[in-house]
């Protein structure tokens, strides 16, 4: 199944591939040819010892012109060969990586990231040997097998019928092979992967693991899964030890001696010609040769056949993103948002969402506070319709949210994450997001707008700055300004923010809140909220408790009630009140 799958990305390039495979055949043919002129130079020329110099002339040239043929027969095939192996794994890499972007976040929540690396880079790449150098090699030396046995029935029937028997004998070893190793070569691949998932969970966890004084402890955990790695390597080898060259040689020197020994019978009955005996051994060496490197070529086949199985895993994933249902198409124009007896599971048991029913009406600013756990970026998530929902229904502008196309959603809502995220590029690419109806001036408007524009034209390079990975090279009030200037940008009609003056200085929070004041007119925003001073002059407040919406209304009038949201704010107020009383002792 698997190797089917993986001969149907050959498909588009059979043309290629049935050139190889004559070009081959042809330099197959040239390779044989050699033993057979030298056959007859023995038998024809110099053991009755006739030197025609117009013959021997002829033939020498010959094989010299055969001999330079197949050097450029197997160049020109093994280069085809080559390109169609790297074409058909950029087309699958392509696809895994394709497929990757559209995968539910529900998927990226129990599948390591690293994991995911090593499917897509060292998994893609052993099953780039498959077709570098798995099917050329197999198809080479089985037209090499197939020419040998031809060319020794032309010089001896009988005993080229009797060395058929050693094709059985071949098989089995590969057989045998091949059904030991799969398991081998499944385990290895998966502490491969389990290597990956640590080392890129420490990569990225580097400042964590430095100031808690983890390295000791990650240190030995890795050097666990490494032990295993090795260990599976291990097993491996000694599996390579026993049934590859081994066996094979073994199957040779029993068959030359059966050869010498039928020989030695046949010369104490009739003459024989000592250049049959030659090409025949020559034949022998030519044919356990094409063998030696079929069976070395097996593990990489059977790593291919593994990893190739982990590629296919991930394509035939089903926990895809949620995607547009029906054939309408819907524009977000006013952003008005319903949410209607919405319930929400991740798990499928736990609900973290429970009969969740509120509207935001177009402009209006509607804060989501409530303790850790309470459900408020569940609900961003459904919004964001990065999970399916459970049960009730959201609608934007009347329309059920399924009914939107993934650009119209995402040009329309325009998300600000606490933890704002950076791509390798530069500003302005940060800015644009690809989008090339947004003009430079645009872009620089939208910095303007944001104020982020003081430190951008501070920069060397100004807008054509380069931005490392996660933007590491900025500071936290500055990623989270080119957040806000990105969102600006695409102009959306809604915005949601979660927390997004959490990690800044309270300079740049007085900006970014400027910033949202502008940003807000105009647009229907949804607010998860920390410090509740931020949001005390929403339109309504949601406050969360275990899923659930406690209570509702504005700032004065849920200090009013005297509830949760009263006793979060006293809190909150009280910590504030203790901070400037120790700074003023201070």
């Amino acid at each position: 199944m698997v190797m089917r799958r993986l001969f149907r990305y050959l498909i588009p390039h059979r043309k290629t591939l049935v050139a190889a495979f004559l070009l081959l055949l042809a330099a197959t043919a040239a390779d044989l040819a050699g033993p057979l002129l030298i056959k007859v130079f023995i038998d024809d020329h110099l053991t009755p010892r006739d030197f025609n110099r117009e013959a021997l002339l002829l033939l020498g040239g010959t094989y010299l012109a055969l001999l330079l043929l197949s050097v450029v027969l197997h160049y020109i095939q093994q280069f085809s060969f080559h390109r169609m192996a790297l074409q058909v794994i950029q087309e699958l890499r392509n696809d895994v990586f394709g497929k990757v972007q559209h995968l539910g976040l529900a998927f990226f929540d129990r599948v390591a990231g690293g994991s995911l690396v090593s499917r897509i880079t060292n998994d893609t790449e052993a099953v780039k040997e498959l077709f570098v150098s798995v099917l050329s090699t197999f198809v080479k030396n089985i037209v090499l097998i197939i020419g040998a046995f031809t060319a020794m029935f032309l010089l001896d029937v009988r005993l080229a019928a009797f060395c058929l028997v050693l094709l059985p004998l071949i098989f089995g070893v590969m057989h045998t092979y091949r059904r030991l190793s799969f398991r081998v070569y499944r385990v290895i691949r998966e502490k491969l992967s389990d290597l990956n998932a640590r080392l890129s969970e420490s990569i990225q966890g580097m400042n964590v693991i430095q100031a808690l004084g983890q390295e000791k402890r990650l240190a030995e955990e890795f050097e666990r899964v490494n032990g295993a790695h090795y260990k599976a390597n291990l097993r491996n080898m000694k599996l390579n030890g026993l049934l590859l060259r081994p066996a094979v040689d073994l199957i040779y020197i029993l068959s030359i001696m059966a050869v010498l020994s039928y020989f030695g019978i046949s010369l104490g009955e009739s003459a024989v010609q000592i250049g049959v005996l030659y090409a025949f051994i020559n034949l022998l060496e030519r044919l356990f040769e094409p063998v030696n490197q079929m069976m070395h070529q097996l593990s990489f086949l059977q790593q291919a056949v593994v990893s190739a199985g982990r590629v296919f895993e991930l394509l035939d994933e089903k926990e895809t993103a949620p995607v547009k249902q029906g054939d309408g198409a819907p524009r977000i124009r006013k952003g008005k948002i319903a949410f209607e007896k919405v319930s929400f599971s991740y798990d499928g048991q736990t609900d973290v969402l429970k009969n969740i029913s509120f509207t935001a009406e177009p402009g209006q600013t509607v804060a989501l506070v409530g303790h850790t756990g309470s459900g408020k970026t569940s609900i961003v998530n459904l919004l964001m319709r990065f999970y399916p929902l459970t049960r009730g229904r959201i609608t934007i502008d009347g329309e059920p949210l399924t009914a939107f196309d993934d650009r119209e959603l995402r040009s329309r809502i325009g998300l600000v994450l606490q933890d704002s995220f950076l791509f390798v590029g530069t500003v302005k690419e940060n800015l644009r997001l690809g989008n090339r109806d947004i003009t430079d001036e645009a872009v620089r408007e939208a910095a303007r707008f944001v104020q982020a524009d003081t430190f951008i034209e501070k920069l060397p390079q100004g807008y054509d700055e380069p931005v490392g990975e996660r933007g590491a090279t900025f500071s936290s009030g500055q990623r989270q300004l080119l957040s806000f200037a990105r969102t600006v940008a695409q102009q959306p009609k809604v915005l949601v923010l979660d927390e997004a003056t959490a990690n800044v200085d309270t300079e740049t929070e007085g900006k970014i809140r400027e910033a949202l004041d502008r940003i807000r007119k105009g647009r229907t925003t949804i607010a998860i909220a920390h410090r509740l001073s931020t949001i005390q002059d929403a339109d309504l407040i949601l406050v969360l408790h275990r899923g659930e919406i406690v209570e509702r209304g504005t700032h004065q009038e849920l200090l009013a009630k005297r509830g949760l949201y009263h006793k979060m704010y006293r809190l909150q107020q009280g910590e504030k009140n203790r901070e400037a009383s120790g700074l003023q002792t201070g």
